[in-house]
């Protein structure tokens, strides 16, 4: 099996000052090419270190993707260990230096002469184009490791790994057919309930059920090799039918995605009034691009379930829209949510059954709510139902 390592550089990664999220995207499409991550290691901005890291790498890893450090600061130096590790001297591209000095001259602004040594690699490295940035990237053998250099920025490192990358790994080694993996997503069950559930299933030979919980999902995963199929989807029948109430999506669409396509589908608008969650939802569906009719934000205010709801159908019918969703005030830790379908309107008052939830996470979880409301209004099943840690305390229909 290809040993396939990932090395992130720079003080910010390794102290935490930014989320490293570079290494997840990467990790994701490696496995997506039959090429899961083994391992994944993060360095700071130090030579002794870098080069110690790459010397030790380069004798257990078959690749090793480098991100970061290539750069035109003092701290950006990938290029400069790449070449202490190989015992080599860095050599001027003269033809990316024009390019990058093509790029400045076309936006009428003097290359600054940092921005040379982003020309320079070491002796034995082959460069890598990157057409988004300043930086190019560069490849080279150290020991028994391939090794890529790549830059920081992710809009530049995810063009260089599929353009350039990931070509050249399905030259150099065959790869084994990728991973199956089958996903969905719930939404108001705890992690230790639902593992309770899904526990007893008998799993095919190399198959592994995976959880994974972002405040307020929970993702299940049920991965393994594709030989196992028929086997794998087979099970994965077993629990979508165990989970059938609490799941939101399969696979990775994602719920305001889900909603955009349903109401695409048919044609409808939808209308969305906030208090609580402070334009969140709206956020989150225009970002999806959910037909939208209307989105407004409203002071917080205390008001009966019942006035909620005719609130919501006002808006519809002001709105002209078949589809309103509204979101109410926290008011003692108790929150209402109503929509208005052409069907019918419902509303539910519901109490977090907890407190140890901050205010952006309490938002998240609401706005997850009412966007479920829709979903299950749009694929027929119950509007109002429990969520397990939240209380439902009062419900209408008219």
């Amino acid at each position: 099996m290809i040993r396939v390592e990932m090395l992130s550089t720079g003080d910010e990664v390794l102290h935490g000052q930014i989320v490293d999220t570079n290494a997840a995207w990467l990790a994701d499409v490696l496995f997506q090419h039959g090429l899961p991550m083994t391992s994944r290691t993060t360095v700071g901005d130090a030579m002794a270190s870098l080069v110690e890291t790459l010397k030790a790498r380069s004798l257990e890893a078959d690749v090793l993707i480098v991100n970061g450090g290539l750069g035109p600061t003092s701290d950006d130096l990938s290029a400069q260990a790449a070449a202490a590790a190989c015992g080599v001297e860095l050599v001027l591209q003269q033809a990316w230096l024009e390019k990058m000095e093509a790029w400045f001259a076309s936006r009428g602004r003097p290359m600054a002469a940092s921005n040379r040594k982003q020309a320079e690699i070491p002796a034995n490295a082959e460069m890598l184009d990157n057409p988004v940035g300043t930086a190019c990237g560069f490849a080279l053998k150290l020991n028994r490791c391939w090794i890529f250099f790549t830059p920081g920025v992710p809009s530049e490192f995810k063009v260089m790994v599929e353009q350039q990358i990931i070509p050249r790994l399905k030259s150099a080694f065959e790869l084994p057919e990728p991973p199956l993996c089958l996903r969905l997503t719930t939404f108001g069950r705890g992690e230790s309930d639902l593992a309770a559930e899904l526990e007893p299933f008998a799993l095919p030979e190399g198959a592994v059920m995976g959880y994974r919980s972002s405040m307020p999902i929970i993702e299940i995963k049920l991965t393994g090799p594709a030989s196992q199929r028929v086997a794998m989807e087979q099970v994965w029948q077993q629990v979508r039918l165990q989970l059938a109430e609490c799941t939101i999506f399969e696979g990775t669409e994602g719920l305001p995605a889900l909603l955009a396509r349903e109401l695409k589908s048919r044609d409808f608008r939808l209308a969305v009034s906030e208090q609580f969650t402070a334009g969140l939802l709206h956020w989150q569906l225009a970002a999806a691009e959910v037909p939208l009719s209307a989105a407004e934000l409203l002071p917080e205010q205390d008001e009966a379930l019942e006035v909620q709801v005719m609130r919501t159908q006002m808006l519809a019918t002001r709105q002209q829209t078949p589809l309103a969703l509204s979101v109410g005030a926290l008011v003692d830790g108790e929150i209402a949510v109503a929509l208005h379908t052409p069907e019918a309107s419902w509303g539910q008052r519901v109490k977090f059954a907890h407190g140890r939830h901050n205010q952006e996470i309490r938002q998240k979880v609401v706005a997850m709510m009412a966007m479920n409301m829709l979903r299950r209004w749009l694929q027929g099943s119950e509007v109002s139902t429990g969520h397990g840690w939240i209380d439902i305390l009062e419900t209408v229909k008219h």
